[in-house]
């Protein structure tokens, strides 16, 4: 997760969205009523693209026996994200984990469900290894078709957008508050930036922020096993060749990139991939944080954090 200052505020809102917690800075003097904007567009887009909610049209799509389906454009979009994600990754942030992830206990969402203690999950998890890419990459057959307005897929083949959605949608509200002045739309640590800002990089054992981040007009994102952990060592970021829960001595990632939904594939793969080849994802600059509190930089951006 990620923490920011920004200047000039008028408005600061958190809310719950797409089973996280949305953060809304706004510094225009119509704050309110682009809030209330912003607000709108995201709560339309989960209601469009959740798979915790049986009416989505994602949920329509997955269900559907057919080989190719109509999908709003909307969807679209945000499917052709994801499969970004899993180009930039070399299939570590593969969107077609969706059976393996009901199968590891994420069924349904986890919002009010008690986490597992961190220290306790990694003193119960499996022996570290890096994660792979499945052999398969079912990532690759699926198409999307703006001419057509289609999405192709083998029928059975499910997408799940719960991670790449959520620098999707921060993406989109920064866009809709960008033209009236400094903003920052954060979607459960995917943050995209408009003006000048310091963004802080968590420390997850509950330290002090473990990076300083000066940010303008750009994205940040951070992935760890620790947002999301159940039952003894489960959590939602898989090992896409085992379908399995990834422990691979990197407990978060938080990388820098032009847009939330680009950082945020780069940290999930720099997770998956483990601290060396982690590390080398991280091209636009970036922080991970090993499981004995090791903080390892990527690129010049992130700077030591100073208490205040």
């Amino acid at each position: 997760m990620t923490a920011l200052r920004i200047a000039a505020l008028r408005v600061d809102e958190t809310f719950p969205a797409l089973g996280t917690r949305v953060r809304l800075l706004i510094s225009a003097p119509d704050a309110p009523a682009l809030a209330a904007r912003a607000r709108a567009e995201i709560a339309a887009f989960e209601a469009r693209c959740s798979r915790f909610r049986p009416a989505s049209e994602l949920c329509a799509l997955n269900a559907d026996p057919r080989a190719v389906v109509p999908a709003s454009a909307d969807l679209r979009t945000a499917v052709r994200a994801a499969l970004r994600g899993a180009e930039l990754t070399g299939g570590l942030a593969d969107p077609t984990l969706l059976g393996a992830l009901e199968r590891a206990g994420y069924a349904r969402s986890l919002t009010g469900v008690p986490r597992t203690p961190l220290r306790r999950a990694l003193a119960a998890a499996p022996p570290r290894r890096p994660a792979r890419p499945h052999p398969a990459a079912a990532w690759r057959l699926v198409l999307v078709d703006d001419e057509d307005g289609t999405i192709a897929r083998p029928p059975g083949l499910r997408l799940d957008l719960g991670g790449s959605a959520k620098g999707f949608i921060a993406d989109r509200a920064a866009g809709l508050l960008a033209p009236y002045g400094p903003c920052a739309a954060d979607c459960g640590g995917d943050m995209r930036v408009h003006g000048a800002h310091e963004v802080f990089a968590e420390d997850p054992f509950g330290g002090e922020p473990v990076a300083a981040i000066a940010l303008c007009d750009g994205a940040v994102a951070t992935s760890g096993v620790d947002a999301r952990l159940w039952a003894a060592a489960s959590h939602h970021l898989l090992d896409p060749a085992t379908g399995l829960p990834a422990w691979t001595g990197v407990v978060t990632a938080t990388a820098l990139a032009p847009t939330a939904a680009e950082a945020e594939a780069l940290a999930k793969g720099a997770l998956l991939a483990g601290p060396d080849a982690g590390r080398a994802l991280l091209r636009h600059g970036g922080v991970l944080v090993l499981e004995d509190g090791t903080v390892l930089r990527a690129g010049a951006a992130p700077r030591e954090a100073v208490a205040a």
